[in-house]
């Protein structure tokens, strides 16, 4: 079995600021992390590699840079890496981005995709579920458990909800998205550390690469419908009020401001 794992290389969204005339990110000076979703995704498929042997392959894109984020994981122990990295996917959004992705794993060829629920740079969880769209594939996102079925192609997947959880049985090819829940993904090891650099390689996949599969109309910022037209900070909430009341109190403060904001 093969299992393949989008990968993204994200600003620390602790350090991130906007540029006040622009509205566009500060990148400078921002060290890069992975993903948190994805880490996790890596996590979940080093366990099945553990219990079952399965072969790990990460697929990121983005800059040159985001082969940094490839060597980590390689370094905790997936098998190989490509980088999918040319000018004419620069500027997509997550539809492009997806057919991008779609293009490569369809090359590349994989039985379980994982990809992490959302970005901490966008927060759309839209690039997992459109892979899933594009490859033609039964999906199931927000997963917290990932368990193999024995004696069958199958998995159990565990997807959670804010007050309940389902249980789904999937056939694999299948694509699976990954909370930050699911697992605490492992560290590296020295060992892996020097493999990863020494030993392993991180191939990189070129538009060229992709022709039987995207055309130029597909990528880069020619396939991206979405138009963003202002980015801002989050604004800072006001301090709060403290009432040291009964309960009865409380609950008239409570009806009072509902009343003021004329929710109900």
């Amino acid at each position: 079995m093969k299992i393949i794992v989008c990968v993204k290389q994200v600003p620390n969204t602790n350090e991130v600021r906007l540029d006040p005339k622009t509205g566009t990110l500060i990148r400078e000076g921002v060290p890069s992390i992975i993903n948190p979703d994805d880490l996790c995704g890596i996590e979940a498929a080093l366990e099945l590699k553990d219990n079952y042997g399965w072969h790990i392959t990460l697929v990121s894109m983005g800059p040159p840079q985001a082969e940094v984020a490839l060597r980590e994981g390689l370094a905790m122990g997936c098998d190989e890496a490509y980088l999918i990295s040319d000018r004419a996917f620069g500027g997509a959004d997550t539809w492009a981005t997806s057919k991008t992705l779609a293009a490569a794993i369809k090359k590349i060829g994989g039985d379980l995709i994982i990809a992490g629920r959302q970005a901490i740079d966008g927060d759309t969880a839209q690039v997992g579920p459109q892979i899933a769209e594009h490859l033609g594939l039964p999906q199931v996102t927000y997963a917290q458990h990932i368990q193999k079925v024995d004696g069958e192609n199958a998995l159990i997947v565990q997807r959670q909800f804010e007050d309940r959880y389902q249980r789904i049985k999937i056939n694999m090819p299948c694509v699976v998205t990954a909370l930050s829940t699911l697992n605490r993904p492992r560290y590296m090891t020295v060992g892996g550390v020097v493999d990863a650099h020494d030993i392993k390689t991180v191939k990189t996949i070129t538009f060229e690469d992709l022709q039987d599969f995207v055309t130029l109309e597909d990528v880069g910022l020619k396939g991206s419908p979405t138009q963003v037209r202002k980015s801002f900070p989050k604004q800072v909430k006001g301090q709060g009020t403290t009432h040291q009341v009964s309960d009865d109190e409380a609950v008239e403060i409570i009806i009072n401001k509902l009343k003021e904001h004329f929710v109900i």
